[in-house]
């Protein structure tokens, strides 16, 4: 990459970084932000302002022990302790405050982007996206996106840009100091004679932009391989907690050693380029400790020529030591920094590509039209696709009224559960026209054939999403006994993970109970007694009908059981669309026609 490139990849970067942190500093916390901001800003310059005087105490203190002078020498150490309490306490508030400001803002940050994924079922999205053929792959591992890359990205902000600005300042004091007592530096060539003032200065920025420029070539790779070992790590995770939420399933289909397999290779790919990570950064370890080791010794070679001939004292080769120790840290934070820098990159690159993927979702399209005026709901025109692009489902000219109870029947694949999701707007692939009851999104609930439990109270599970204080406790027996779960009465206040305790049936009736204990209007049922026997089943359908009548509402379900017919009053039935061409992977689309019961 040419100078220019390299140039125009810092600014890309730098604008970056700027886009996902000046939000905060505008945002709500924005004085909180910015006074913690300059507080740490004034430390770190007072920081500095201790060490240009401990630098200057060097000369003094050590001229003392030159000349033996004992009284010079105790008040020095005197001075000295002052100094170093100073110093302490800035150091200390430094840190206290830095790490504050980095909480502060993970905080906002985290529950920022959290609100994005979870607003417009863009988390859903992400999801089902990721297996659409043909589309953008949206990013991976959303959690730890939000776990992990929010804290990393403002501790690496807050940290090395502060580092870089106390190295600034630093450079600033220090220079004139190091060119003050560096002196010049005489010597012929050619029969003419040169000086070179400040020689010490010179040598310094030589021998860092040197540094600077090893280490960037040898550190390079570290970028990459950053950004591969956190997928990899989340990757591994991801599929660690898939083994735990499926435990069950695993264990009765023995598939561990295929479990194994697989989580073996995850981990073996995040020691891998784990390996290929400690072998890069052995190599730039090499260069930069090695580097640091030399700065040590570096600046008493340069100058003891002048101490030898008498030009200078002890104190001032001391002074001029440290002073050149501090220029050097200050032009060598590139080189000290760098496996960070490499960090920082990873990290920004995947939240910068988090927060693309939410411009590229498509939004779910709105409900047109005005609420129907005889209290129906009226699909005119719904056509779904696949997120592929691939054409699905028609619908033409159906209506749902209160007091209906439908059945949708058709072919595993063909499009049922998606025009359901397409009612319950997160769908994106939908273009559709049709009107709805005023009430209908205030009374409208939707039973899958997986419900979803927080772990948590039952309680809690069986209110979900509303608080469990909204509902009394004769409430919650009156719906778990028509639920035909009586068994679980006493436990309302036991805390546990019911998505994996309770058996496929008992979380099949929890989710019906929910239903029964909310009372909806309008209830849609998505293979949401599949794992129940036909004499349960029949007794479930039997409450849910009897419950969506007496609100004078309308159920409408999806079921492969010829028993379920018999609660419903109506029939739709998907057929393959014979006047549409398939779509080129041999898929059909579908048609939802209206048949007698």
């Amino acid at each position: 990459m040419t100078l220019i490139g390299k140039f125009r990849s810092f600014r890309q970067f730098a604008g970056l970084v700027g886009r996902l942190s000046l939000p905060y500093f505008s945002s709500e916390e924005k004085w909180k932000a910015r006074s913690l901001l300059a507080a740490i800003v004034l430390l770190n310059l007072g920081a500095v302002y201790m060490l240009v005087l401990i630098n200057e105490w060097n000369r003094v203190f050590y001229d003392a022990l030159q000349d033996r002078d004992a009284p010079v020498f105790w008040r020095e150490l005197g001075r000295f302790t002052w100094l170093a309490f100073g110093f302490i306490v800035i150091a200390v508030y430094r840190l206290y405050l830095t790490q504050l400001l980095e909480m502060r803002w993970r905080g906002w940050m985290t529950g920022r982007y959290m609100d994005r994924w979870l607003a417009d079922k863009a988390f859903y999205q992400l999801e089902i996206t990721r297996f659409a053929k043909g589309s953008d792959a949206p990013p991976d591992n959303p959690d730890q996106r939000l776990a992990e890359d929010m804290n990393l990205f403002t501790s690496y902000t807050v940290s090395l840009t502060m580092g870089l600005l106390n190295a600034v300042v630093t450079l600033v004091s220090f220079v004139g100091i190091l060119w003050t007592l560096s002196g010049s530096f005489a010597f012929s060539f050619n029969g003419d004679g040169y000086v070179i003032p400040g020689f010490m200065v010179w040598m310094a920025v030589v021998y860092c932009v040197a540094g600077s420029v090893i280490t960037h070539y040898i550190g390079r790779p570290l970028i990459g391989l950053n950004f591969r070992q956190q997928r990899f790590e989340a990757d591994y995770r991801h599929h660690l907690i898939r083994v735990r939420e499926y435990s069950e399933s695993i264990a009765l289909d023995r598939g561990e050693p295929v479990e194994r397999q697989h989580l073996g290779g995850r981990f073996a790919q995040v020691l891998g380029n784990y390996l290929l990570l400690i072998r890069a950064q052995k190599r730039l370890t090499w260069f930069t400790v090695g580097f640091g080791q030399a700065a040590v010794v570096f600046p008493f070679i340069v100058a003891a020529p002048r101490f030898f001939s008498g030009a200078i004292q002890l104190g001032e080769l001391m002074q001029i030591a440290s002073a050149f120790g501090r220029v050097q840290d200050s032009l060598s934070w590139f080189v000290d920094n760098y496996d960070r820098l490499a960090a920082w990159r990873a990290t920004t690159d995947r939240i910068t590509s988090f927060e693309e993927s939410f411009h590229h979702l498509q939004r779910p399209q709105e409900t047109r039209g005005e609420a129907t005026v005889d209290d129906s709901l009226r699909l005119d025109e719904v056509e779904l696709d696949l997120p592929g692009g691939q054409a699905l489902l028609r619908v033409r000219d159906l209506a749902v009224r209160p007091g209906d109870s439908v059945l949708i029947r058709g072919a595993s694949g063909s499009g049922k559960s998606t025009l359901f999701r397409a009612l319950a707007g997160i769908w994106p692939w939908a273009r559709s026209r049709w009107r709805r009851p005023a009430d209908f999104e205030q009374r409208v609930m939707y039973l899958p054939q997986r419900p979803y439990f927080p772990n948590g109270t039952l309680r809690e599970a069986l209110a979900y999403p509303e608080p469990a204080d909204r509902y009394r406790d004769e409430d919650l027996h009156r719906a778990l006994d028509e639920a035909l779960l009586p068994h679980l009465h006493r436990r309302l206040d036991d805390e546990d993970t019911w998505g994996q305790k309770l058996s496929g049936g008992e979380q099949q009736r929890l989710a019906v109970a929910r239903a029964l204990l909310k009372r909806p209007r309008w209830l849609f049922v998505d293979e949401a007694t599949s794992a129940l026997d036909e004499a349960a089943e029949a007794q479930i359908y039997e409450r849910l009908r009897r419950m969506v009548e007496a609100s004078q509402g309308a159920m409408v379900s999806i079921a492969h059981r010829p028993t379920v017919a018999s609660f419903h009053d109506r029939l739709w039935q998907l057929r393959a669309d014979g006047k549409a061409s398939p779509d080129g992977q041999g898929r059909v689309p579908h048609r939802l026609e209206a048949e007698p019961a």
